[in-house]
């Protein structure tokens, strides 16, 4: 039985988590300001997440094989050097196209960082302790992007948004030296064979989808653009060929042999429904805070703070629960939670108090707290251990994709009802009107938001705890 030293591992990984996930969102807020310093549209602004969700797109498929080539420490070694690099590049970028590419290198880090954390936690803890360590992923998963908009906003206030970059760096140092102190080499190096061929599909699949759904949600361009048709076109080919092609190799890039446990494949459904929720209403709650209620951006990122920190804090609590008592009891009454908070979001208008938003917002992240790390765990333990890399490249892969789905379809949503309302009135210029018709398409925000969580709540109605009894489980703990 192989002991390791399992803080010091997940202190690492979880510091630079922390700091991936953090300059993630803490970006969103900057980008107004980040639109006068580059004299830049919003549609180019847009590039700043693009950019980052497509490298992850791209990158997350090929993930399984990547940590069947390299060892624990050379992956982590390679991830965070990509971190680093691309901070301090952003840091000191003076032009946008520098700043993109500094974004790009983020996230190469972010996107072999977050699998080899996951697969890291499932072979350095036994099933009965991995909700709870799972719980500690969520809570940088959930809390640093939650803090990233209130820090922002004051730094932005303050200094400028180099200092985003500036306040990561240090940490980003630290954690790699902890990791080059105490993390192990957890995983066997098989070295399987690369299919380039398998990795030109998934790179046109993924990549494909993901750009196109994002060029979607740009707000201006909508579905009927001849880009987006196209690029989803050939995304979706390339995934039928990349599928087809996965099942009769011998060493498949990405063996979907995980679709074959049932658990696993409700996990990955009610993971990808949180995503959902979490992305339709974390980007139109602070655009109508400010926009609609005409609040700051510290404001707004104040008033969100208190949900996504509880969510946070709450994941762990989450984890030993689940622990001790298994999925069920934990996600039916989260989506049930979810969804009644989901309905009275959708009937927020301009005379709503800060109060009530607030207590919103806190209910709904409870909620959340209470499916996610549940679902995702007891589905990832039903995999066999050589199937745990590509469990978890198949559940950030497609996270990516249900994010820039989600993503697009929030802000057509929005874009439409507010188009549909303006056109009846005769005032459309008033700010008066253009508050009205922010709050019409946010209603129907979250009307899509609640169907989504509605379609989860039946999912989770199949949802059985696992009992772990593989042949080899003994060997590993």
């Amino acid at each position: 039985m192989k002991q390791y030293n399992t803080r010091a591992i997940m202190a690492s990984l979880l510091i630079c988590g922390f700091v991936g996930m953090f300059s993630e969102t803490a970006l969103n807020i900057a980008i107004s300001n980040l639109m006068d310093v580059f004299q830049i549209s919003a549609a180019t602004a847009q590039w700043l997440t693009t950019s980052f969700l497509l490298t992850l797109g791209i990158l997350m498929p090929m993930t399984g094989l990547l940590l069947q080539w390299f060892s624990t420490r050379q992956l982590f070694t390679i991830s965070l050097t990509s971190s680093i690099v691309g901070t301090l590049i952003a840091a000191l970028a003076f032009k946008f196209e520098i700043l993109i590419a500094a974004r790009i290198l983020q996230a190469v880090g972010m996107g072999l960082l977050i699998p080899l954390m996951f697969n890291t936690i499932l072979v350095v803890y036994p099933p009965e302790k991995r909700g709870a360590a799972m719980g500690f992923v969520g809570l940088v998963i959930m809390f640093a992007p939650a803090i990233g908009p209130t820090v922002a906003g004051l730094l932005i206030q303050y200094l400028t948004w180099h200092y985003i970059f500036w306040l990561s760096l240090p940490f980003l140092i630290i954690g790699l030296l902890v990791g080059l102190k105490y993390l192990e080499n957890v995983t066997e190096v098989t070295k399987p064979r690369i299919d380039l061929f398998s990795g030109v599909l998934s790179t046109l699949g993924f990549g494909g989808i993901v750009f196109g759904f994002s060029k979607a949600g740009e707000g201006t361009v909508g579905w009927t653009n001849p880009v987006v048709v196209i690029s989803i076109i050939i995304g979706l080919v390339a995934l039928v060929l990349f599928t087809l092609r996965q099942k009769v190799m011998r060493e498949p890039m990405m063996d979907l042999r995980v679709f074959k446990y049932p658990m696993y494949n409700v996990g990955l459904l009610l993971v990808l429904t949180c995503m959902m929720i979490i992305l339709s209403t974390m980007i139109i709650l602070p655009m109508y805070l400010q926009n609609g209620m005409r609040l700051s951006a510290f404001t707004a990122g104040l008033m969100l703070l208190p949900g996504s920190a509880l969510n946070g804090i709450l994941s762990p609590r989450m984890g030993r629960l689940f622990d001790k008592y298994g999925p069920k009891w934990l996600v039916i009454p989260g989506l049930i939670v979810v969804a009644i908070t989901v309905w009275f979001l959708s009937s927020i208008s301009v005379a709503s108090s800060v109060a009530f938003i607030v207590t919103l917002h806190i209910g709904l992240m409870i909620g959340i707290s209470m499916v996610w790390m549940p679902a995702q765990t007891n589905g990832l333990n039903q995999l066999p251990p050589e199937l745990y890399p590509h469990g978890t490249a198949v559940m950030n892969t497609l996270q990516q994709v249900a994010g820039a789905i989600g993503t697009a379809v929030a802000i057509i949503i929005l874009s439409s009802g507010m188009e549909k309302y303006l056109h009846n009135s005769s005032m459309p210029t008033k700010p008066s009107e253009l508050a009205n018709a922010m709050t019409l398409g946010s209603q129907n925000v979250f009307l899509f938001a609640l169907t989504v969580t509605l379609i989860g709540l039946v999912m989770a109605f199949f949802i059985r705890r696992v009992i772990v009894n593989h042949p080899n489980a003994d060997s590993m703990h």
